[in-house]
Order: structure tokens, then C-alpha cells, then sequence
């Protein structure tokens, strides 16, 4: 009953829901969610915009000097190692793979800057697997609905998430639980007030109950 209420609440918000990282290919894709990484969706487009219209195509990223990366991606923080995995990360695609991001999550994790919660996005978006990235935002929604424990971590909270809301899309319902935390369920400052999960928020309920 909780899980139905959830998925129809979240259906009726966003019912196209999507990844809010601008991109026109696949490395682009995989670059944008490496590069998202500590920093917030818009700043990550501010900078990519910049990144790929000057270099456009993989071969280019891939003789880019280091310097001139990380001046353009300076904004997004950690830019000296976000730039050395731009680097690596087209050098490895164009060597290794032919220039396409594969469906292969042991490979993408192999990368540079990319780890379970990057492949998870890349595979979902790209290739239509059914799996849920766990980022903040959907930490913070699962564990404030109750859906999983508090000190879960992310490996715990994807796979109850995985079991909880199976026959569901769990790409779909990452996109969503991002959209709903990002906008919504803020860390700050939560809407609660129009909020129709409020009935299974633990957090609301603590503080109704002060």
C-alpha cells in the first residue's frame, strides 16, 4: 500500500522525469555524471557547455592539455582530478572500447572517477537498465519514508530499494526520487506542508509529535 501511494504520489509530480545533466552523446553522459560528483547538476552544464563545444569529440578531449580542463571546469571544485579522469576516461574509450561507452558496468567502474552510483546512471540512461542510482537525494527520501534504516548505506539502501519496489522501473524511480529530494524533500527546509507522503515521513512525524 505505502510502496503504490509512493510510486503513484511520485507518477502524478513528475511523469516524464529525466537526468537534468545536459548531453548529446554517450561519453558526454558518462563525463557529466563523473563531473557531477560533490557539485549540483547546474553548475556540472555550466561548465559542459563550455568543455564540449571546444572539444568535440572524443579524440579532441583526449589531446586537451590538462591546464585548459581544468580551467573550464575550475567552478565545479576537485577540478584537478576531474580533469585528469576526463583525460583518462577519453583515452580509455578511444583505446579500449572504440570510442562507445559499453554496456558494461565492470568496465565503467574500472575507470577513473567512476564508480558504482556513475555506472548505475550511465547504464540506466543509455542502455534502459533496470537498476536505481543511490545519491543523496535518494538516500535522504528512503530514509525519510522509512523505506530503509538510517544507517543503511548505499549498497544497502539500492538493493531494499531493488526488492521494495520490484515490477516498478527503478531507473524511472531514481529520477524521480531525485527530482522529489532536489526540489521537494530539500535537506533544508523540506515542504512538508503539501507534501501527501508526509503520512510516512518519520522525520514529519518527530516533528509533529514535538
Amino acid at each position: 500500500m505505502m510502496i503504490q501511494a509512493i510510486t503513484k504520489y511520485l507518477d502524478t509530480l513528475y511523469p516524464n522525469p529525466r537526468c537534468e545533466l545536459n548531453y548529446q552523446k554517450d561519453y558526454e553522459l558518462l563525463l557529466a555524471v563523473m563531473l557531477s560528483a560533490q557539485t549540483t547538476d547546474k553548475r556540472v552544464n555550466m561548465v559542459t557547455s563550455i568543455l564540449f563545444q571546444k572539444y568535440p569529440t572524443l579524440e579532441d578531449l583526449s589531446h586537451a592539455s590538462k591546464e585548459d580542463i581544468i580551467k573550464i571546469i575550475r567552478p565545479i571544485g576537485t577540478y584537478e582530478r576531474k580533469a585528469q579522469n576526463v583525460l583518462d576516461i577519453a583515452t580509455s574509450l578511444l583505446e579500449e572500447q572504440g570510442g562507445i561507452v559499453p554496456n558494461d558496468r565492470q568496465y565503467l567502474e574500472s575507470l577513473n572517477g567512476v564508480g558504482h552510483k556513475t555506472a548505475s546512471v550511465v547504464l540506466s540512461n543509455l542502455y534502459g537498465e533496470n537498476c536505481v542510482a543511490v545519491d543523496t537525494h535518494v538516500s535522504r527520501v528512503s530514509k525519510r519514508l522509512g523505506l530503509v534504516k538510517k544507517e543503511d548505506d548505499v549498497f544497502q539502501i539500492e538493493k531494499k530499494l531493488t526488492r521494495k519496489f520490484k515490477g516498478y522501473s527503478l531507473g524511472r524511480l531514481h529520477h524521480q526520487l531525485v527530482l522529489f529530494g532536489r526540489y521537494h524533500c530539500k535537506a533544508k527546509n523540506p515542504d512538508c506542508s503539501s507534501c501527501e507522503l508526509s503520512c510516512f515521513c518519520l522525520e514529519y512525524q518527530k516533528k509533529k509529535g514535538k
